[in-house]
This record gives structure tokens, C-alpha cells and sequence, in this order.
């Protein structure tokens, strides 16, 4: 029997759309660290707002799954240096997250309003779920080193994510050559960029001469199979022959190992002792053993010698850190990589010492602006990021959480300081700026003066609140308008 007429023409234009969906993912991914090409994920937004045109519901559902999947497969494949059953996982709830929310923006006149609501909501969920939120490989992070992303100071990731999407309407429309909702698009971009180059960031309240120390080591070592590289001894070592001067020094997370309490361990004496001979302030970020538990946590040692106050990290890594279900999924995988389950800390990290204030957050913790906030409220000068990213063998996770802190450093004013036993450590400016860096792999001493500052940005004295209450309106907003155009048609 002939196919009807038109039959192979629709077949086609289908399998065009969905084409053009997974392009714009790809392209999305682009944006992401290590690439960075921030301007392909702008395109990759515009071929997204077009593959939506004139789409019903569940064509929106099927190019939403299909340009996630294009998004968020390359964007987390560091989750395969966990787990590949947390990888699978990961990719399939995040990716129905995504195409939930293109499902759910409107088409017709809502649209240009629609889309960028509908991320910035998708946006904010990804960061309190599942598993406590994973937000990486988001949208705002395909803007790092753009001009798009200096609107983090009013609005933090959410309003960056925003923009994306606009930028993204605003494309389709001049390609569709609809000049007028092109402009307005481009105006908007622009209007919030440089408003967030004016917004005020803070004030300086002094400054701090800082050492962050690196061992090196080997890369793509599971921790189960033993330290990645030689640890306390050549902190201490690379500690010791620092020059006079300065006041703080950071070590990476794990850079001290204990079973049982750190305030306990001989080892804690070894740093007190070290600290109080060059008369300066060590944090540290420690992992403690007990029993069937780890608790992931930074501690700050005085000159005095005495351990000042902790900090036990609160957003633990799923598949990393925790196995969720773990035991419905050893039914189905290997989880002997994470034979103890971290236990959460609580409250926000902050560690007052003779240095200053000092804001804390824990590797994956970078990822959360909640974190950040919380210690900005409670007074932090700077904050410091002990991570530990040596085991994964590829660039993707170290220059994801670089990105990440870049970030950090706009949302907050401050300046931010990352230690990590085989990189990356560096040091970002309030501005987003990478003024030192290391080399993966290779030993690194990151020597520097940094500003201490206080005060807060629109965006920490607000948070998310705001943004996602104006984008739930935009959205019903943006069902209203389009229902209107079709009772107009």
C-alpha cells in the first residue's frame, strides 16, 4: 500500500526536528568546563527555542528528552568515575527533568517569556533533587568566562540560566525574522549583563597573604585503593619552607587522614605544632574514621597551635560519598568503591580564626550558592574550597568545579580559594578572575595576596526566592498569552 500523501515529508521534518534537538544539547554541553565555549551553548539555546516551534505538548516532551540527552550525557560523564549504574541514573532523572520543563514552556506568543521561565524552575529544582540536588552541567555553567555571567551578582545561577533561555528565544526569533522579539531579547541580555557589572559586590574590609599547597600525585585513583599521592608529610614539608609573611595556608581535603576524632589524633598535634612554629593559621580538610562512618570535614589549626573549629561538610555526593538505596542497588552493582557512607554535617561553614572569617565549602559543596550564602550571612571574608578531585583520570571535573568557584566568586564578592591534592588549586577573585592556578598532576605552592571583604550583592542578600516566585508568574503568564493568541487565530 502507497504511504499517504505527505506521509515521507512529515517523517522527515520529524527526524529534522529531533536532529536539531540533539545538536542544540551538544552545543549546550559545549559551554560547559573543560570547553567553555560559552558562545555555542547561546546557539545551542536558539536551535533549542526553534525545534519547540509550533510543537505540541508531546513533541515539546520528546525534543526536550532529546536535547537533554544531548545536554547532560556529556555533561556528567565524570559520574562514571563513581558509578556507572549512578551515571545511568543521573542522566535519566536529570535529563526527564529537563525535557519536563521544555514540555511544559508554552508555544505561540508565550514562548519568549515560557522558555527561560521553565529553565530557571527546572534550574532550581536540579538543586535540592534528587539526592539532596546534583546541580552540575547546568545552564549557567555553559556561560563561565561570558559576559552573561556577571548577572550572577543579581540574580546568582538562576538568572544567568534565564538569560540562556532569552538569549535562545531571542535567536529563534531573528532567524524566524522576527525582528522586533529578537531585539527585545538582545536588549534584555544586555540590560542584565551590564547591570550586573554595576551591582554593588561588597566592600573591602582588608586583606590576607595566602599559601595554597598541592602534593601531587597519581590522577584516577578510586580513594579505596589508597592515597592518590604523599600526603601529610609533604604538606607539611612543602608548609614548612614557606617564606615569612604569611597568614593562612590551605591544604586539600583529605590532607589528613585519622581514625577517630581529629582533635584526638596525634596528628592533630603534628599541625598544631607546625602552625605555632611559623606562627600562621593551616586549614585543612580532614577525614575521619569511625567505625562503619566518615565524617568529611575542615578544621582550622592557629598560631597558637591549638585546632580552632571545624566544619563537617553537609552536601555529601551521591554514588561518591553516600550510596543512596545502597541496599537495593548492591542487588544490582558494586558499590564496595564507597564501603562507608559520609555522614552529613550541619549549620554553615564558617571558621573563625586570627586570619578572619573564613567560609567554607567542601568540594561538591561549590556547586550549591546556598552553601555560600550561609556562611556570607554569618560573616565570611573569603571562602576557601579544600576539594579532592584525584580520581578522575580526565580534565572534566577539576575544570567543572574551577567553573563552579568562578561562579561563586561573582554571586558572593568574595574572593575564592581552592586546594586540591592533584588539582586544580587556585585562586579566584570576587570578579571571577583565575589569578593563580596549577597544573594537574604536578606538586604546586599558590602563593598570593587576596582582599577580605564583607558586606553582601543583591543576589546574597535575596537568594533564589525571588527569581523562582517571578519565574512561576512568567510561566502562567506565558500559558496565558499563548492560549490567547489561539483563541485569536
Amino acid at each position: 500500500m502507497d504511504a499517504p500523501p505527505g506521509a515521507d515529508d512529515a517523517g522527515a521534518h520529524r527526524w529534522a526536528r529531533l536532529g536539531l534537538a540533539l545538536v542544540a544539547g551538544v552545543l549546550l554541553s559545549a559551554g560547559l568546563p573543560p570547553f567553555g565555549w560559552w558562545p555555542l551553548a547561546l546557539v545551542g539555546a536558539g536551535l533549542l527555542a526553534a525545534s519547540l516551534h509550533r510543537a505540541g505538548l508531546l513533541r515539546r516532551l520528546v525534543v526536550g528528552a532529546v536535547s537533554g540527552l544531548g545536554f547532560l550525557g556529556p555533561g556528567l560523564v565524570w559520574l562514571t568515575e563513581f558509578h556507572l549504574v549512578g551515571f545511568a541514573l543521573g542522566v535519566a532523572v536529570e535529563a526527564g527533568l529537563f525535557a519536563l520543563a521544555v514540555a511544559v514552556a508554552p508555544g505561540g506568543r508565550g514562548k519568549v517569556l515560557g522558555l527561560p521561565a521553565a529553565l530557571v524552575l527546572v534550574e532550581a529544582f536540579r538543586g535540592f533533587w534528587p539526592f539532596g540536588g546534583v546541580p552540575i552541567a547546568t545552564l549557567a555553567q555553559t556561560q563561565i568566562g561570558g559576559p552573561l555571567a556577571e548577572a550572577a551578582r543579581l540574580g546568582g545561577s538562576l538568572v544567568v540560566a534565564a538569560l540562556v533561555g532569552v538569549a535562545g528565544t531571542g535567536l529563534a526569533a531573528l532567524a524566524r525574522r522576527r525582528w522586533r522579539a529578537g531585539a527585545v531579547a538582545g536588549a534584555v541580555v544586555v540590560v542584565f549583563s551590564l547591570a550586573g557589572v554595576l551591582a554593588p559586590r561588597g566592600r573591602v574590609a582588608g586583606t590576607l597573604d595566602l599559601a595554597v599547597v598541592q602534593t601531587g600525585g597519581v590522577r584516577g585513583m578510586r580513594a579505596i585503593e589508597g592515597s592518590s599521592g604523599p600526603g601529610l608529610p609533604a604538606l607539611m614539608t612543602a608548609t614548612e619552607e614557606l617564606a615569612d609573611g604569611v597568614d593562612l595556608v590551605l591544604w586539600p581535603e583529605d590532607g589528613i587522614r585519622v581514625d577517630g576524632d581529629i582533635a584526638d589524633s596525634p596528628r592533630s598535634r603534628e599541625v598544631g605544632d607546625l602552625a605555632r612554629r611559623l606562627g600562621l593559621t593551616i586549614v585543612s580538610g580532614v577525614s575521619e574514621s569511625r567505625g562503619d562512618v566518615r565524617h568529611n570535614l575542615a578544621a582550622a589549626w592557629g598560631p597558637d597551635g591549638a585546632l580552632l573549629d571545624r566544619y563537617r561538610k553537609l552536601q555529601v555526593v551521591p554514588f561518591g560519598e553516600r550510596i543512596p538505596f545502597r541496599p537495593l542497588v548492591a542487588r544490582f552493582a558494586d558499590v564496595s568503591a564507597v564501603p562507608r557512607d559520609v555522614v552529613p554535617g550541619e549549620g554553615p561553614g564558617l571558621l573563625a580564626t586570627p586570619a578572619g572569617d573564613l567560609g567554607v565549602v567542601i568540594s561538591f559543596e561549590v556547586f550549591f550558592p546556598r552553601r555560600v550564602r550561609a556562611a556570607l550571612h554569618q560573616g565570611a571574608e573569603v571562602v576557601l574550597v579544600p576539594t579532592n578531585a584525584s580520581s578522575y583520570p580526565t580534565t572534566q571535573m577539576p575544570a567543572l568545579e574551577l567553573g563552579a568557584a568562578r561562579l561563586r566568586a561573582i554571586e558572593s564578592g568574595r574572593a575564592v580559594v581552592q586546594a586540591a591534592p592533584t588539582g586544580f588549586s587556585a585562586v579566584v577573585t570576587p570578579d571571577g578572575t583565575v589569578r593563580r592556578q596549577s597544573d594537574l598532576g604536578r606538586p604546586a605552592v599558590l602563593t598570593t595576596d587576596i582582599e577580605r571583604r564583607r558586606g553582601h550583592t543583591l543576589y546574597t542578600r535575596l537568594g533564589d526566592g525571588p527569581l523562582v516566585v517571578s519565574a512561576a508568574v512568567a510561566l502562567v503568564g506565558a500559558w496565558l498569552l499563548s492560549r490567547r493568541s489561539e483563541s485569536e487565530a
